[in-house]
């Protein structure tokens, strides 16, 4: 691995620490339809304050916002759910949908790359702010090859951030470099004016497979594992659909957040369970807009 010493920029956002902390009370206490001021109290702030940041933030109100975290609101999000190939179909049809496949262009690496292990590439580095927190975006060219989101209190230094690379790209030369990757950061999570993005990914076959799948999915919907498993003609192997599922280097963009369970249970996220009901809430609120 090579790495070079260029600084890069960081920036600090205590907004989604404060979502955060307010959708993880709802989350836990939801059957007790929690007052405003009870919410608001989590997050450090007046009712009004409160109001106001949750509503420019979700779209929504809390008290709707919560209605998208529900077991009920969620099974019955599975079962009146199109399948894949009916919702990419649809899509195509009225021309409103929102399938991320339509924006996001999902490539393998040759053989040879992937026997390379990244010698000769170029990654370019840095850590952005989202909706969701801080992230560390990685791009080969014009092409993304990892998105991480961040804990507050995961190290951001260069080293640490480079070591995030290693698996898949050993041989690759490192290059922390925000200012060049700040017109990608901007696009990804644009609610409007969407560019089409081209992702670059090391997996295998089957991984490809699975992650090709995810981007079907349409926002503000949700699928099983089971019914991934079915779409790309594995229905028996729903356990490795999940194994391939929690191994995604691009978050969001690969939007493997919108994966539950069948019994209306988001479950786990590599990036935190929290978050993936934020996701989960946030486009739910946009997709009723």
């Amino acid at each position: 691995m090579q790495t070079t010493t260029t600084m890069y920029e960081t920036e600090t956002n205590p907004t989604y620490q404060q979502i955060a902390r307010s959708i993880e009370f709802l989350t836990e206490n939801f059957r007790g339809q929690p007052s405003l001021a009870d919410v608001a109290d989590r997050a450090n702030l007046s009712e009004y304050h409160f109001q106001r940041l949750f509503s420019d933030w979700a779209g929504v109100s809390p008290k709707k916002f919560l209605q998208y975290l529900t077991l009920d609101f969620a099974k019955e999000r599975l079962r009146r759910g199109l399948t894949l190939a009916e919702a990419a179909d649809e899509a195509g049809l009225s021309g409103t949908g929102r399938l991320h496949d339509l924006f996001v262009v999902l490539e393998g690496v040759t053989p040879g790359q992937f026997k390379q292990a990244g010698n000769g590439l170029t990654i370019r580095y840095a850590v952005f702010e989202s909706p969701f927190g801080p992230y560390v975006l990685g791009a080969i060219g014009d092409k993304i090859c990892k998105l991480e989101f961040l804990d507050e209190v995961e190290p951001t230094d260069e080293i640490s951030l480079a070591e995030r690379f290693i698996t898949d790209w050993p041989e690759a030369r490192l290059l922390p470099d925000a200012a060049s990757l700040r017109p990608l950061a901007t696009t990804i999570f644009a609610e409007t004016g969407r560019k089409p993005l081209r992702i670059l990914v090391k997996a295998s076959p089957f991984q490809l497979k699975v992650w090709e799948a995810l981007l079907r999915i349409p926002e503000g919907q949700v699928v099983s594992y089971d019914q991934i498993a079915s779409a790309i003609g594995m229905p028996a192997a729903s356990r490795a659909v999940g194994t391939a599922i929690g191994s995604n280097p691009v978050g969001y963009l690969i939007p493997c957040h919108r994966v539950i369970r069948k019994t209306g249970l988001f479950g786990n996220y590599r990036w935190g369970t929290t978050r993936k009901t934020a996701l989960l809430g946030w486009e739910a609120a946009y997709a009723a807009k």
